[in-house]
């Protein structure tokens, strides 16, 4: 299943692309040398494209892989905050456009090599000038060895989302020996707590890794072993898991919890992403009847979030009307109760708004998520909005909505950190506002979020987020839970702000 690290855009072109599945590996936690387990086996849904940093580096459904082979600048600890890592110090200068970092001075790649500051530059610019889904976080940015140990990130203005990206996919720190090597999209060499054994993993069914023997963070590292298994297919998982043929898996479908913990496994859970409506064409250039805030908000009305959330996710999430996640300190629950479900309510704003007989709006749909699609339709219908659905093929469903080719869509995101999540859903220039939208209080907002002491960037937030949901830029349905199984024999704490959970968080129970 692909995943944007940034989005659960994923869900959609995941299921656009399954092909298959793959067979199980080994399962066993007997102890190894110095008191770890012997092997840790996972499933994931999606395979990485690359492992060169510049061209493939993701994190969401593929961090596993990177995270096994690279370590990244700094790292989240299982509660999400931000702990040293490669960087055992960082500090901003006065205005906070510039980061230097400290680098620990005890880490080697496996070819034997350093990690120093020049290794750790050449990373961050091959990043930056790469082709990565997350490359645009980083442009902009400098970046400068000033010693051995030492590294500034200089921007031309404040970064409020700098720490955590060099805790995931632009933070990975690569051997400068790979940069040139034809090999380094499928034989990473980083310092992270493992070695890919290339010679017995199948590229994009089964990678075996062996732990780093020169790895600086040794007690970090709890088996001697590592196997991922990526299995697509959602029955193929389930029988994997009714199988032991594993230690731990993504499940991709709440459907099957049921059965899951039926077998003997433990679900832990977050709530990263949402589902819903992006109502992207806000100024009314394709649809006009979308630039006013009438009908925008009669759309929320006409949608029952509880039932579609017991409906199409079996209950497992929570009904939401924000795009900010419970997190965030721009989160008010209050803004959950802004639009009720209410059909007449939602036709009375239509009338107001000069469509007491509705109108027809164009929107995609893909075979994958049908039900999602009938249901919206259905609701819409409701209100007497008709909806014109259009099938773009496979692979076409992201592109076509960034070209834009369609006014409104459903969509599944991942609700990202407060900076990023501006940047990918409200800027004028984020990704998911592909006909740049522009609002003069929103942009006040965003300025005082990054130029602001906390106190105002906080308020700001709070006040950014209450003014989309009031002028609903966007009908949120509900945040889906992220589900992840283990067996009897492993311990897991799950990120909360991430898809997959770190390695650094599976232990053997014996």
């Amino acid at each position: 299943m692909f995943r944007w690290k940034a989005t659960a855009a994923v869900a959609v072109v995941a299921a656009l692309a399954l092909t298959g599945c793959a067979g199980g590996g080994e399962t066993t936690n007997s102890s190894g040398e110095g008191g770890k387990a012997d092997r840790l086996t996972l499933i994931s849904i999606a395979a990485p494209t690359s492992y060169d940093i510049g061209a493939g580096a993701e994190w969401g459904n593929r961090s596993e892989f990177f995270e096994a082979v690279f370590d990244t600048l700094l790292r989240k600890d299982s509660s999400g905050e931000i702990q040293p890592n490669l960087a055992t110090k960082w500090e901003y200068n006065e205005d906070k456009t510039v980061l230097t970092l400290t680098l620990r001075d005890d880490a080697t790649f496996t070819d034997g090599t350093a990690v120093d500051a020049d290794a750790v530059v050449g990373s961050l610019e091959r990043f930056r000038d790469g082709t990565s889904p997350q490359a645009a976080t980083l442009a902009g940015k400098e970046f400068a060895a000033v010693d051995a140990t030492t590294v500034t990130i200089t921007q031309d203005a404040p970064d409020p989302s700098l720490e955590n990206l060099l805790s995931i996919a632009p933070g990975l720190v690569q051997a400068p020996s790979s940069f040139d090597d034809e090999n380094s999209a499928t034989t990473p060499v980083g310092s992270g707590p493992y070695i890919l054994d290339s010679a017995s993993s199948v590229t994009g069914t089964t990678y075996n890794y062996t732990a780093n023997p020169d790895y600086w963070n040794k007690d970090a590292v709890k088996y001697e072993n590592l196997t991922i298994n990526v299995m697509e297919d959602v029955t193929a998982v389930l029988n994997a898991i009714k199988a032991g043929e594993a230690n731990g898996a993504k499940i991709a479908d709440n459907n099957t919890i049921s059965e899951v913990e039926g077998a003997g496994w433990t679900i832990e859970s977050n709530e990263l992403d949402f589902q819903g409506l992006l109502l992207l064409d806000r100024a009314g250039t394709m649809a006009p009847e979308l630039a006013d805030v009438k009908v925008r908000q009669a759309i929320n009305m006409a949608f029952d979030r509880e039932a579609l959330l017991q409906s199409l996710q079996s209950g497992y999430g929570t009904v939401t009307e924000q795009v900010f996640p419970a997190t965030s300190v721009a989160y008010d629950e209050a803004l959950d109760s802004t639009y009720p479900y209410d059909p007449d309510a939602a036709k009375a704003l239509l009338s107001e708004a000069g469509y007491p007989n509705g109108f027809t709006l164009n929107m995609m749909s893909t075979p994958a998520f049908q039900q999602t699609f009938d249901l919206v339709a259905q609701q819409l219908a409701d209100i007497g909005v008709t909806v014109k659905y259009t099938d773009p093929g496979t692979g076409n469903f992201i592109t076509d909505m960034l070209a834009p080719k369609y006014p409104a869509t459903w969509m599944a995101l991942e609700q990202n950190p407060d900076w990023q999540l501006i940047n990918f859903m409200i800027a004028p220039n984020a990704t998911f506002n592909p006909f740049k939208y522009q609002d003069d209080t929103v942009d006040g907002y965003i300025s005082t979020i990054q130029n602001g002491t906390e106190d105002e960037a906080t308020a700001a937030l709070k006040e950014l987020n209450t003014y989309i949901v009031d002028q609903a830029w966007f009908a949120p349905f509900y945040r889906v839970q992220g589900s992840f199984a283990t067996d009897a024999n492993t311990n897991l704490e799950f990120w909360p702000t991430n898809a997959y959970p770190s390695i650094f968080d599976f232990s053997p129970k014996n």
